[in-house]
């Protein structure tokens, strides 16, 4: 370089260094791995943020709404103008007065550690985006249909044609913050005609809890008139079902007599599940609430003051048998008690109904008190198994027969029983029992042992465990297992019985799987969320994602999710393990209850909302508080 000659150095020279173009990319490599990594860290420990929900204050998130106003409810037919023949000259009014001011039921959960909310959110993020998946193929393939077959990608009729899934999955929409897909699905549960509908009876029960279950629920949390305006046209034909001469509801509905002139006036059955007529009353109690109009209370409270009078006429009193004379309200004669199919909603609905009506109508407490101790006494067991501590822990509900002198338990259990943990749990609180408390812990830990026990991690529809003698000790009998398992396989002992239970798949204790598919059900998750919810504890956060993660991989499908056919089978593929049939409740319920528990837990508060057996919640009336010397 010559002397004397000036050099403008470039602004990268640093420290006598000579400036490298080499160098200066390094720096800027740097700098954006360096902004990479900090957004991916920010972003790991608010992953909601990706949802655009905010963190904080999700009660609020769910009151905020956007609605695209203007939404008119089309009807071909007025259902207040059916006929109604067996006219009622009073109506029962909803119970007066301020709410009670009622016992704390959820756990005041402290503030989480970033390590812990970032798990959580990673979970909840992934049960998310597996209803989203789902959703978008029911859009695609089944839109305004019942439901979605998940392998074939078309779209089936089997709930009136109203629209099943989309109207049941409303209130998942809101809570999951698909706030555009709700409003999409608002505009189209717009246009449902209740007034047609290619059957010609209908359940009065599944139209209860899905379609009007899902209506009201949807309105609690959106305020959109046109879902009230629906849910009205609905309980309009619905309340057609009480047109009898006592006024006890029919199973099902004939809709097209029921809107001719001279329609109405049917026959009570003689014959009805338990379920079917008990399971109506949070339905319509809350159309009473919202509406103002007593005549859908009055139907219910009907209902509720003969399963009062009727409760210690049965078999086994305390208990309600599966199924009931209703046109005689006669409830002596059946001899199998069941808090499975056919039965479970009615039992369910006891604490929750006390809940709903803010703890003014003291019957439904009553009905609790007198019927959960008795359920206690004959249809709880524990499960004889090799490992006597791990049995311990553990209860399952059977069935019970009342014979002429005695009565015998059926040690069968249902997948849809599972809801009985949460339901000991839920009234366990509400009423200030702890001993029932902790057999609603007993009871869902006996449901997560039948999932993890199983060789896909899942439960199976219906299975027989060993009973033991007593809950106190239970060595294991190896003997009385190996007998019960030739009971209920009706055949000869074997050469070779051990070889004979490895192809069953039968584990040690189990004695045997009855049906062993897993059919999308909420039971179980919904008794482990609340659990989590009235106890805190952080172990059911872990049963949650392993139940989640099970059902993902044994039931996924090219479009959406599908019933398992076999959960004793994790070999082969999984497609042909898979059933092509995804009910509403997969959307309504299963996925509602997997996101519910993985969310920040002022997110449905068990104090402000109350499920409905569809997993629809309905707010709660709130007591006055009375601030010190006021």
């Amino acid at each position: 370089m010559p002397s004397g000659v000036r050099i403008n150095m470039p602004r990268g020279y640093q420290r006598g260094k000579p400036y490298s173009q080499r160098q200066q990319n390094r720096r800027i490599v740097r700098v954006l791995c360096i902004v990479v990594v900090c957004g991916l860290i920010y972003f790991w420990y608010r992953p909601i943020d990706i949802l655009a929900v905010p963190f904080e204050k999700h009660e609020a998130y769910m009151n905020d709404r956007a609605s695209v106003k203007g939404f008119i409810a089309k009807q071909s037919y007025d259902w207040r103008q059916a006929a109604f023949q067996n006219t009622i000259e009073s109506y029962t009014p909803l119970p007066q007065g301020d709410p009670r001011s009622l016992p704390q039921i959820q756990f005041r959960f402290p503030e989480e550690s970033p390590s812990r909310r970032a798990s959580r959110e990673k979970r909840r993020v992934a049960v998310r985006n597996e209803f989203k998946r789902s959703w978008q193929s029911y859009v695609k393939f089944a839109w305004t249909m019942d439901e979605l077959l998940p392998v074939k990608g078309q779209g089936l009729e089997s709930f009136g044609g109203w629209g099943a899934t989309l109207v049941d999955s409303l209130d998942t929409l809101w809570i999951m913050g698909f706030k555009k897909e709700f409003y999409d699905a608002v505009e189209a549960v717009s246009r449902i005609d209740f007034g047609a509908s290619e059957e010609s009876t209908i359940s009065v029960f599944e139209t209860t809890i899905r379609y009007l279950g899902g209506l009201l629920s949807a309105y609690d949390l959106s305020h959109e008139k046109v879902l009230l305006d629906k849910a009205e046209q609905l309980g309009e034909m619905l309340y057609r079902a009480f047109d009898t001469p006592n006024n006890m509801p029919l199973d099902r509905l004939n809709i097209k007599s029921a809107k001719q002139p001279e329609g109405g006036g049917y026959p009570s059955d003689s014959s009805i599940c338990f379920a079917g007529i008990g399971s109506l009353t949070m339905e319509f109690t809350r159309l009473a609430q919202v509406t103002g109009r007593s005549k859908y209370y009055d139907a219910v409270a009907r209902v509720t003051e003969f399963l009062d009078r009727a409760q210690n006429t049965t078999k086994i009193p305390g208990l309600f048998p599966e199924w009931v004379n209703a046109a005689d309200q006669d409830m002596s004669t059946d001899r199998t008690f069941t808090l499975g199919a056919m039965a479970d909603s009615s039992y369910e609905y006891f604490p929750k109904m006390f809940a709903l009506l803010g703890g003014l109508e003291p019957v439904y407490k009553k009905l609790y008190e007198e019927t959960a101790p008795v359920i206690d006494k004959h249809m709880l067991f524990r499960p004889m198994l090799p490992d006597p501590k791990e049995g311990a822990e553990l209860l399952f509900s059977g069935d019970v027969h009342a014979n002429n002198y005695h009565e015998s338990l059926d040690p069968e259990m249902q997948h849809l029983t599972c809801f009985i943990g949460g339901f000991f749990a839920l009234a366990g609180r509400l009423f200030k029992n702890d001993y029932h408390v902790d057999l609603g812990a007993k009871l869902t830990e006996g449901c997560i042992y039948a999932y993890k026990t199983m060789p896909t991690g899942i439960m199976p529809e219906i299975f027989h465990m060993t009973p033991c003698p007593t809950r106190n000790s239970c060595p294991f009998n190896n003997t009385f297992w190996e007998e019960q398992v030739l009971k209920y396989t009706y055949s000869a002992r074997p050469t070779d019985f051990t070889a004979m239970v490895s192809d069953m798949r039968l584990p040690k204790g189990w004695t045997s799987l009855r049906d062993k598919r897993y059919l999308l059900r909420p039971e179980a998750i919904e008794s482990v969320f609340i659990m989590y919810r009235i106890t805190g504890h952080e172990e059911y956060l872990d049963h949650a994602w392993d139940m989640f993660t099970a059902i993902q991989r044994a039931s996924r499908t090219k479009f959406a999710n599908g019933q398992v056919i076999d959960v004793t089978s994790s070999k082969g593929s999984a497609a042909r393990n898979v059933e092509d049939k995804m009910e509403s409740f997969w959307l309504a319920e299963t996925l509602k209850y997997f996101y519910l528990i993985f969310s920040p837990t002022d997110m449905i508060d068990l104090d402000d909302w109350v499920f409905n057996t569809e997993a629809h919640p309905f707010r709660r009336p709130k007591a006055v508080r009375v601030e010190a010397g006021g």
